[in-house]
């Protein structure tokens, strides 16, 4: 039989929460995303990621900071460059990220041509 106390009820939300908290911000998958594939350039990774804005960038790669998902790295140059990489904890989200994609392509429609939507 099913165990459906508050408690066991509150822990699957909290860990529930935590993920879609990072990883239900605009941005944020799409961010990971290219970092799965390599270490990238700031410039590199706005250009990846159309319709980002640089503050949007900039704050959403301090929040993955924060969280132990990404480092900042600095090139003192010349000229000055700032790299970003996933850390193990970043890279391993990437089987769950996989799983997500496989999920949206069988599950969730495509936009109608012509459209955006």
């Amino acid at each position: 039989m099913a165990d459906h106390s508050e408690q066991t009820c509150r822990r699957v939300d909290v860990g529930i929460s935590r993920v879609f908290e990072l990883f239900g911000k605009r941005w944020t998958g799409p961010i990971v995303s290219v970092l799965l594939q390599r270490p990238v350039h700031f410039a590199e990774l706005r250009r990846a990621i159309p319709g980002i804005s640089e503050r949007m960038l900039s704050d959403r790669l301090a929040e993955l900071g924060a969280a132990g998902l990404v480092i900042r790295e600095v090139d003192e140059g010349p000229p000055l460059r700032v790299a970003y990489r996933l850390t193990e904890a970043g890279a391993a989200m990437e089987p769950a990220l996989k799983e997500l994609g496989q999920w949206a392509d069988t599950y969730l429609a495509e936009p109608e041509p012509g459209t955006g939507c």
